[in-house]
């Protein structure tokens, strides 16, 4: 699976929990709190998905790390088998 295709599924899921009306403004450098206003409910929810949709476990410690989709990005492409 290449990057694209991981931002893509993760957009998806971004796109579904949050209820975004535009997913074409959710780019890599996208700020799931600051740029799409989610609070840690919505983040929290998010990371579930993703964990169910790549069948991995992302830590609290690293979630709390992740400012930007390329963050959340980048862990999937490292931990995703």
């Amino acid at each position: 699976m290449d990057r694209n295709e991981i931002f893509e599924r993760i957009k998806d899921i971004v796109v579904e929990q949050l209820g975004i009306e535009e997913p074409d403004k959710i780019q890599m450098e996208t700020s799931m709190t600051k740029d799409l206003e989610a609070d840690s409910l919505y983040v929290i929810e998010v990371i579930m998905a993703i964990e169910e949709e790549f069948d991995i476990e992302i830590p609290d410690e690293e979630a709390e790390q992740f400012s930007t989709m390329e963050d959340i990005v980048n862990y999937v492409v490292d931990h995703a088998e």
